[in-house]
């Protein structure tokens, strides 16, 4: 690891450091990051902070401070210092989150002994397809009939999606670790208790992928960055093992863009299996390029700011984020604490509530997981449902052909405005900052190897002082406020331009494909996403699902192997 020579020792022994200044000043909110750097500069080349140099630091910020003021800031960043090395001795885990919880829906009243879920997926009973690859591309819903009726066994379907996987990964390379002997074992375990009466429900005996960031015991969890390509961790996700338990078979960890940024890892870069000169996009990039390519029944990807959403679009894959809260991420890769996501990548909505409906819930673990009730398929008609639209300068609603499904379908269209007053993206530097916090002992070795652009991001959130992240959040209570106001006309809306609004509220967003685009032998394809009240992932889904049904474009799939 390197290892700084930006410091000395002082009389007393205590090591002052350029970034223990820098760390100081920011949890004093004193100042800017302009400040803060000119001051730890000339902090670096002494023992002592002294008044001359907070006066010498004070015009780079455009601040004048009195006399006494710079003796008191001296004097508290000299005191601090000592209280932040004996802090920096004590090792904290990536795994230990700081004590604080964001809520997503402060007045709602959380029930943990409240039934998890009713899930009853469309009883339909398929004919197996003559060829393995009509077989790949089936839904969930689908591989569950023949599974249930016997037509195929979990060993033969395991075999199946393992022989694809390990045969178009040299394309996508969308696996960091194949599962291969646990796959068979989980397999013949689901066939052995089918076989004697006990059927665990739809995932029973379907072949699943896990995005890398989810740890399992016994398989490396890498994080899809150099510095933990070896990294084994010996605990199983709550999401993992509700899986395990609903006898799902785990085929695979998928690629994640490093640090879960992007499509780059390690190994390359994941491709989209309709276009494999372009990338899969990211962060859940192995997730989404696998189940488009059909290489498994469904995956887990996770969000912070786009990462499910953004390569189900690239993909043509559909995607759950669900509400922040309803799926507990013990044992997944942390990147903000207060926005990260975990939820289901499949071929079909359908599919993404039968996985949503085995995962998510209260575990005792996160403490942000809590229960609500999530019932699959809608108790009662769209008829019912507003469904909200952001209204297009220079093009009526009749023209627009996502509106005339929804309004064939029965829905009420209601014209939305998002909320446009606040400097949403700007607010996103709370994700930096949580992150920088997290990986801060990357940092201050200075490893940069394998990260994509993290390194920068870190360095950046160092230098955010306490004051303005509390800052941002006040702002994101704000917009939270907004889309309460926002969504109680409504049940969900389509489209708009929400992605870093909803992923700091913690709403739920559905993401399918709609359409594609031809350009010369490449056909690619298009999508378009519904989003729902907090915890209103039912009618979500079923506004989302039966606009996928009307329009059928999730039936289609790219040529590969």
């Amino acid at each position: 690891m390197a290892t700084s020579n930006n410091s000395q020792e002082d009389p007393s022994g205590a090591t002052i450091n350029r970034r223990a200044v820098l760390a100081s000043l920011a949890g004093l909110g004193i100042g800017t990051a302009v400040f803060h750097r000119a001051l730890a500069q000339q902090v670096t080349t002494s023992s002592v902070v002294t008044t001359e140099m907070i006066q010498h630091a004070e015009w780079v910020a455009g601040l004048e401070l009195a006399e006494e003021d710079r003796a008191a800031v001296a004097g508290k960043v000299q005191s601090a210092l000592q209280q932040i090395e004996e802090m920096r001795k004590v090792e904290v885990g990536y795994d230990v989150p700081p004590a604080l919880l964001f809520n997503a829906a402060p007045t709602m009243q959380h029930e943990a002994t409240l039934d998890r879920s009713t899930v009853q997926p469309s009883a339909e009973t398929i004919k197996k397809p003559a060829g393995d690859e009509a077989i790949a591309f089936l839904t969930v819903n689908e591989l569950a009939s023949l599974i249930r009726t016997k037509q195929i066994s979990a060993v033969e379907l395991t075999k199946l999606y393992l022989d694809r996987l390990h045969r178009l990964d040299g394309t996508l390379k969308c696996v960091v670790t194949f599962t291969d002997d646990l796959a068979l074992r989980q397999a013949k375990q689901a066939d052995d208790e089918l076989a004697s009466g006990k059927h665990r429900g739809p995932l029973h005996g379907i072949p699943w992928g896990a995005k890398d960031l989810i740890a399992y015991p016994g398989y490396k969890t890498t994080w899809g960055a150099t510095p933990f390509k070896d990294q084994q961790l010996d605990v199983k996700a709550t999401v993992a093992e509700r899986l395990d338990e609903a006898g799902a078979v785990l085929v695979a960890k998928l690629s994640l863009g490093a640090l879960a940024m992007g499509d780059k890892w390690f190994g390359g870069m994941t491709r989209n299996p309709w276009n494999v000169e372009q990338g899969s996009s990211g962060s859940s990039a192995g997730s989404a390029s696998a189940v488009a390519a059909g290489a498994v029944g469904f995956a887990l990807g996770s969000e912070t700011l786009g990462s499910i959403v953004s390569p189900c679009r690239r993909c043509g894959a559909s995607g759950l984020r669900p509400t922040y809260g309803r799926v507990s991420r013990y044992g997944c890769m942390t990147l903000a604490w207060s926005m990260d996501k975990v939820g289901p990548i499949c071929r079909s909505l359908e599919d993404c509530a039968i996985v949503f409906g085995a995962i998510h819930g209260h575990d005792g673990r996160d403490g942000t997981a809590i229960n609500q009730p999530f019932d699959w398929p809608l108790p009662g008609d769209l008829s019912a449902l507003r469904v909200g639209f952001i209204e297009e300068a220079g093009t009526p609603p009749e023209d627009r052909p996502e509106l005339r499904v929804l309004k064939e379908l029965g829905v009420r269209l209601v014209p939305v405005r998002l909320p446009d007053t606040l400097p949403v993206w700007a607010m996103t530097i709370i994700l930096n900052t949580e992150a920088a916090t997290v990986f801060d002992e990357l940092n201050r070795n200075n490893i940069t190897e394998g990260l994509n652009s993290w390194p920068n991001s870190f360095r950046q959130g160092a230098f955010v002082s306490a004051v303005e992240y509390l800052r941002a959040n006040r702002l994101r209570t704000m917009l939270m406020k907004e889309m309460e106001a926002l969504m109680s006309g409504i049940d969900c809306y389509v489209g708009g331009d929400d992605l870093a609004i909803t992923n700091l509220t913690g709403h739920p967003t559905a993401v399918l494909p709609d359409g594609f685009d031809q350009q010369d032998d490449v056909r690619t394809p298009n999508a378009i996403t519904f989003t729902g009240r907090l915890f209103g992932e039912t009618k979500l889904l079923a506004v989302a699902n039966a606009y996928q049904q009307a329009t059928g474009n999730h039936r289609e799939h790219p040529a590969v192997g």
